[in-house]
């Protein structure tokens, strides 16, 4: 078993790979929700483009059946790099980051 350095547990589900539980947990929810029609549809490491050549890759781009467009990052602990970079990408992009921890 490979172990991450914060120590989240890699796993699977659907055929997908997961760095976390807890990313893992999250992706059931919207698999839930999307079956109750709460959620159209959901995208999975979305990468954005940030200044100075950096790429920022997002856990979930999330469609709700209202009309809404959430931009999702599932964290056990945020980083000081994380931080830069949520930051440059809510200066960059007409959205908030939103974390879920």
């Amino acid at each position: 078993m490979i172990y991450h350095k914060f120590h989240a547990i890699r796993c699977e589900r659907d055929g997908k790979k997961f760095p976390s539980k807890a990313e893992r947990a999250y992706y059931d929810k919207l698999c839930l929700l999307r079956k109750a029609g709460d959620v159209l549809f959901f995208i999975r490491q979305v990468p954005f483009d940030l200044p100075g050549e950096n790429v920022y890759r997002a856990d979930f781009m999330v469609f709700y059946a209202d009309g809404t467009v959430k931009i999702i990052d599932v964290k056990g602990m945020e980083t000081p790099e994380f931080k830069i970079k949520k930051k440059l990408l809510e200066e960059t992009y007409p959205f908030t980051l939103d974390i879920v921890k």
